[in-house]
């Protein structure tokens, strides 16, 4: 038996060697040097490190790391813990068994019995309603009755209104391109005259739409334009000819 911290710190000292050098050389760190010196073992992890420390610690200063193992196993070594046996499961004397042992298997037996008489009550209970099922309780079915219900309404389609304000209410004719000769009536071919006469070029007629089409023959197309809403429409002849003005555009007439 001889001194397990005092020696190695003995040997550390008879090399000048301080714990820092030391943690450099093994990489363990000091304070687990100084505690191994000093025999301070609750201040390591547990007793594989111990050993794990004092045979590299050893070994590095040159001595015998086994046999600071031996020393330490046979002197301080933690020995297991004895297997911990509840006490319902102890029989007198300290061992494992009678009546202790049965306890689990009576509470499973109790377990079994509780099921198959749940069993057995669901099945008088069916026998009694002629072996029908128990219809649903009625505040169940309510809401899916209900849901039902509203899915299957049909839903109205909703109506988009177009609202005829938004087209416009008047038409600008203009001689853009020359002079020409117009015939506008209100309503239609037969519908009263508005205006008749040569417009000259860069000259304009307002159209008034709110009544209705308007009725246009022109005697020169191409030095004639017809704006609607700011823009200009398409659909004029490329001779003397009809056409009816809606709030929608122009087509021959």
């Amino acid at each position: 038996m001889f001194e397990i911290g005092g020696s190695l710190r003995e040997a550390r000292l008879k090399r000048n060697l301080t714990p820092a050098d030391v943690q450099k050389a093994i990489r363990i760190r000091d304070r687990y040097l100084q505690a191994l010196e000093e025999e301070r073992w609750e201040l390591l992890p547990g007793d594989a490190y111990v050993k794990g420390f004092l045979r590299t610690y050893a070994d590095y200063l040159g001595l015998d790391g086994n046999l600071y193992v031996e020393e330490y196993n046979s002197r301080l070594a933690r020995t297991d813990e004895p297997q911990f046996v509840p006490a319902g499961l102890a029989r007198p004397g300290g061992r494992a068994g009678g009546v202790g042992f049965l306890r689990p298997l009576i509470v499973i037996a109790v377990i079994v019995a509780i099921v198959a008489g749940l069993g057995l009550a669901a099945w008088r209970l069916s026998s009694s309603n002629g072996g029908q099922s128990v219809p649903p309780a009625t505040t169940l079915t309510t809401p899916t009755t209900t849901a039902s219900h509203h899915s299957t309404t049909p839903k109205k389609p909703h109506k988009t209104h177009v609202a005829t304000s938004a087209l416009p209410s008047a038409a600008l004719v203009v001689a853009s391109g020359g002079n020409s000769w117009l015939w506008v009536r209100s309503g239609g071919a037969n519908g009263p005259t508005v205006y008749q006469g040569t417009l000259l070029q860069g000259k304009t007629l307002p159209v008034s739409l709110k009544h209705g089409s308007v009725w246009i023959r022109i005697g020169d197309p191409s030095s004639i334009q017809i704006r609607l809403g700011g823009k200009p429409v398409q659909g004029l002849p490329t001779q003397v000819g009809n056409v009816l003005l809606t709030r929608r555009g122009i087509r021959p007439a």
